[in-house]
């Protein structure tokens, strides 16, 4: 009857820990480096991604302070932009020594963009004021479907502050 008693309890258990969620490793989710504009989606031409990003490296040697563009159709295996936003940032500084000021992912796919800056940045702007950049400048061009307009504009902005 014991035996019975324990081989019913490890039937009912065994699968609650085969297939609990365990934290997804960076390496092979994130790409192995990035640059100023990182337009996996490919919702840029290659000559807008590159005007944007000659424009972000430009305005890092006035503000010392880096943006970087991501642009991602899949955030999997996360659910949520803002947590796979978070474990970006830390994989960039962590592992490729990329320290950014201010990261913007964005995915046209997910009709979603996550906005998020560094403490350093909230001495010259707020949550608030970045999230009404965004909200003015940025969306209302990715609406119209003009992603490099919208990302130009809202970068101009975001520099702008922190000048």
């Amino acid at each position: 009857m014991k035996k019975l008693l324990l081989l019913f309890i490890i039937v009912l258990f065994l699968p609650n820990y085969s297939s609990a969620q365990t934290k997804p490793d960076p390496e092979t989710i994130f790409a192995k480096s990035y640059d100023y504009v990182n337009d996996f989606e490919k919702i840029m031409s290659p000559s807008q991604a590159k005007s944007l990003g000659d424009f972000l490296k430009a305005s890092e040697t006035k503000t010392k302070s880096k943006i970087l563009i991501v642009s991602t159709s899949s955030i999997s295996p996360y659910t949520d932009l803002t947590e796979y936003s978070l474990d970006l940032d830390k994989y960039l500084l962590s592992k490729l020594k990329v320290d950014t000021s201010i990261l913007i992912v964005i995915s046209k796919q997910l009709r979603q963009i996550q906005v998020q800056g560094v403490d350093k940045i909230r001495i010259k702007m707020t949550d608030e004021e970045m999230k009404n950049i965004i909200s003015t400048y940025v969306v209302p061009e990715l609406k119209k479907g003009d992603y490099y307009k919208g990302l130009q504009l809202g970068t101009e902005q975001l520099i702008k502050k922190i000048e």
